[in-house]
């Protein structure tokens, strides 16, 4: 699987204030991180510094260079902030980016193919893959009981068929399985 040369680091929700401060929910493991990793790119290829001044109900408070007034800030909702991956870090072993995910096949362990990874979420329970689009797709959280194996580097992820999970029975009967997802190299 291919890997995006840019990475999501959040998206802008609105404005804060009268001085063009914006509210950026961010991606990074740590919220405030959004702007450590040097000027960020909107998709239409604007490029801004992002400097951090607070945080408030889930989404940090920031100030980009250029955008002086409430009008400008009201402007940038619904942007997405993008670095170039080279600027980020490393992986640390056994854990990988959300945007590495993205477009990952997904199967059952049946070998039924359930559609590619969409989206990551967290609504505050834990990491949930949204596989397909739209109306036609499904969450499946990001828990060793509902993925068997997460090969991120191969793009592929086979998923228990628990109850539930898929609006019904589970096809495969026996006890719960608790070992760690296994993540491919």
């Amino acid at each position: 699987m291919e890997r995006s040369a840019r990475v999501c680091l959040g998206v802008i929700v609105g404005a804060k204030g009268l001085r063009g401060e914006v509210r950026i929910k961010s991606f990074t493991e740590d919220p405030a991180d959004v702007g450590s990793y040097g000027p960020v790119t909107a998709s239409d290829g604007r490029s801004f510094k992002v400097t951090v001044v607070g945080a408030a109900q889930g989404v940090v408070i920031a100030k980009l260079a250029g955008i002086a007034d409430r009008n400008g800030a009201e402007a940038l909702k619904g942007t997405e902030l993008f670095v170039e991956r080279s600027a980020l870090p490393a992986a640390a072993d056994g854990s990988f980016y959300h945007a590495d995910l993205i477009g990952a096949e997904v199967r059952l362990t049946s070998g039924e193919v359930l559609g590619r990874v969409s989206a990551l979420h967290n609504f505050g329970g834990g990491d949930m893959m949204e596989v397909g689009e739209g109306r036609s797709s499904v969450l499946i959280p990001l828990t060793s009981e509902a993925v068997e194996t997460l090969d991120v580097a191969g793009g592929k992820v086979v998923v228990r068929p628990i109850p539930g999970l898929l609006g019904g029975e589970s096809d495969e009967g026996g006890e719960k399985d608790e070992t760690d997802v296994k993540h491919g190299q």
